[in-house]
């Protein structure tokens, strides 16, 4: 259980460090990733493939901790623990809920747990957005 908002992660294969120039275009292409990753997902968990399983569940830690932070705009920061604490947008229960998928990334469970943190992430995500466009001055 993690008690500090913090969240140790090994270095995964494609997550990108730092922050993007464009950061809503590298989220869309993050959440168009996500789509290609979600579909195989659900047929390897179907079919017991575990060893496609704990690929794409790593992929698509990789995508959501990528999109956490960028939404945030905040950068990743290489192999350095995931600190939660200054995030202003982030799911219900992130630490407890992620560091379950972390753990048991082979079960359907943290798929499903994993799929949901991304839907939230996309509301708020969107929420976000719809604010900053209806707080710029009009002209």
């Amino acid at each position: 259980m993690v008690m500090d908002s913090q969240i140790t992660f090994a270095s995964v294969d494609g997550m990108a460090e730092g922050i993007p120039a464009d950061v809503n275009e590298s989220i869309i292409k993050l959440l168009s990733e996500w789509a290609e990753v979600k579909t195989p997902l659900e047929s390897f968990y179907r079919n017991r493939d575990q060893q496609n399983t704990t690929e794409g569940m790593k992929r698509g830690l990789a995508i959501f901790i990528q999109f956490l932070f960028w939404s945030n705009e905040e950068p990743i920061l290489g192999a350095k623990p995931i600190t939660t604490n200054n995030l202003i947008i982030k799911p219900f229960n992130l630490e407890e809920r992620l560091s379950f998928v972390i753990a048991r990334p082979n079960l359907f469970h943290s798929y499903r747990q994993l799929s949901e943190l991304m839907i939230e992430q996309e509301k708020l995500y969107a929420k976000k957005m719809a604010l900053k466009k209806a707080s710029k001055p009009i002209g």
